[in-house]
């Protein structure tokens, strides 16, 4: 009798126990403080912010070359099966932003939504952030870098060199000009030194790091290959308004002018060679096109 009694208590037990497991992974995934990972990558555009009344003497150009010398500066959050990734973290630290809605300005810079709390939305808080990767370390891609502190910064080796040189005590302000006090903090965190090459981020091919120097020694652009959107290249600030491309303009204040030449000839043929669409971030109409978060493209 004792063994039919002990099938029926198993066969009593073990729905009970495939039910309770349904039931608590989920739940367990949900208490981890992150979303459940998609099955494929996920691009979130969030708003860091605009840049207005520059100039265009600055980037080269001529007054009535542009259509519009307005910027705007997003942030993105990759989400993928395996992790995600933080690319650019605004102009304005959120904490010197306005709580009750209205613009905050420092200089050119505006920012009406701090960061952090756009991505409290999406279900994200810094802490469960995998990687963080700044396309370079101007003041408009950095401002709340020191937020990210328990993920694993991607740095190519020469930028990361620059970013803690020691900064001249006369040194002017001007676009190019770094803030230290952004970043300070990721000195010490757990860090991936990238020697000067491209990078994948996940071992899959679907988000790449390229290696893009020029507008400083070691900026970087990103490539993701989204299986619905396709292929898309975020460029950083290898561009900044589309007449770059168009009447071959670099800006008078990038680190090394003939680096970016080359950085473009080349990311131009690797768009050609993928098909992907090259997103210049800074780019005020077709930003204003994109899908904001909680959005997204996949």
């Amino acid at each position: 009798m004792l063994v039919p009694m002990f099938h029926r208590t198993l066969r009593l037990v073990l729905p009970a126990v495939a039910f309770t497991a349904l039931v608590v992974l989920p739940f367990s995934a949900a208490q981890s403080g992150r979303p459940a990972a998609p099955k494929s990558p996920r691009l979130y555009v969030l708003d860091c912010g605009k840049i207005t009344g520059v100039g265009a003497a600055a980037f080269g150009f001529n007054d009535g070359d542009l259509a519009t010398t307005d910027m705007i500066t997003p942030c993105f959050l990759i989400a993928h099966p395996r992790g995600t990734l933080m690319w650019d973290t605004g102009e304005i630290p959120d904490s010197a932003v306005k709580t009750d809605g209205t613009p905050t300005k420092q200089g050119a810079f505006t920012v009406s939504r701090p960061l952090l709390p756009q991505l409290a939305a999406l279900g994200y808080t810094p802490a469960n952030i995998t990687y963080l990767a700044l396309s370079h370390y101007h003041t408009d891609h950095v401002a709340n870098a020191n937020s990210f502190t328990n993920s694993t910064w991607l740095v190519q080796r020469v930028e990361r060199d620059a970013m803690f040189a020691p900064r001249p005590a006369n040194e002017k302000k001007g676009a190019g000009t770094p803030n230290p006090s952004y970043y300070t903090a990721l000195q010490n965190v757990k860090t991936t030194v990238i020697q000067n090459q491209d990078h994948d981020v996940f071992g899959d091919g679907t988000v790449v790091i390229k290696f893009t120097p020029g507008h400083t020694p070691g900026h970087q652009s990103l490539f993701l290959k989204l299986a619905k959107t396709g292929p898309v290249v975020l460029s950083g600030d290898l561009y900044h308004y589309p007449e770059e491309m168009t009447l071959k303009k670099i800006p008078s204040f990038d680190f090394d002018k003939d680096e970016t030449a080359k950085s473009r000839a080349a990311l131009e043929a690797f768009v050609k060679k993928t098909g992907a669409e090259l997103w210049i971030q800074h780019d005020a109409i077709a930003g204003a096109k994109r899908k904001i978060a909680p959005a997204y493209y996949e």
